[in-house]
């Protein structure tokens, strides 16, 4: 019997040892990706978290009811990297940000980085675009949307002109 004492506690050990060493990392990868912030791809589209989120657009934890905090009206693209429709529609969306330059912002929302945002909004469909005017309530498109769509809906739901 005591042959079999020893390998067993050792065992336990490096099972342990193992087990710690996996969860501390999956702890790191994760406060990683909650304390990143805002960036500026070279479009001047910028990609937010849940933390800019929050100081950019709308601080849902603070408030119950709807209040824009950008200074021109936006877009957001809820989108994530494996998604077809989602590329096609990034360089649109970089090119829609160049030509309204300083009249619109456009945010994107990577759901597979921020599940918790992306539930808090109930996103369900890749991509969904949400235009955020102003004055009044957000309205969201779902799928891949054209070029002369896009301009159709900002100028109709942004109020906004090239």
């Amino acid at each position: 019997m005591r042959k079999f004492k020893y390998p067993l506690i050792i065992g336990i050990l490096l099972i342990s040892a193992v087990t710690y060493a996996l969860t501390s990392q999956e702890s790191s990868i994760e406060i990683e990706t909650t304390t990143a912030s805002a960036s500026d791809d070279a479009g001047g589209v910028i990609h937010l978290n849940a933390q800019s989120f929050k100081q950019y657009v709308f601080d849902y934890e603070k408030n119950q009811t709807w209040k824009y905090e950008g200074k021109v009206p936006a877009i957001l693209d809820f989108y994530a990297d494996w998604c077809g429709p989602c590329k096609m529609l990034s360089p649109v969306l970089q090119e829609l940000q160049k030509e309204y330059d300083g009249k619109i912002q456009v945010y994107k929302i990577n759901t597979d980085k921020e599940r918790e945002l992306a539930s808090t909004f109930g996103i369900r469909s890749l991509p969904t675009i949400v235009f955020v005017p102003l004055e009044g309530d957000p309205q969201a498109a779902m799928g891949f949307r054209p070029k002369t769509d896009m301009e159709t809906m900002i100028k109709e739901i942004l109020k906004v002109e090239k």
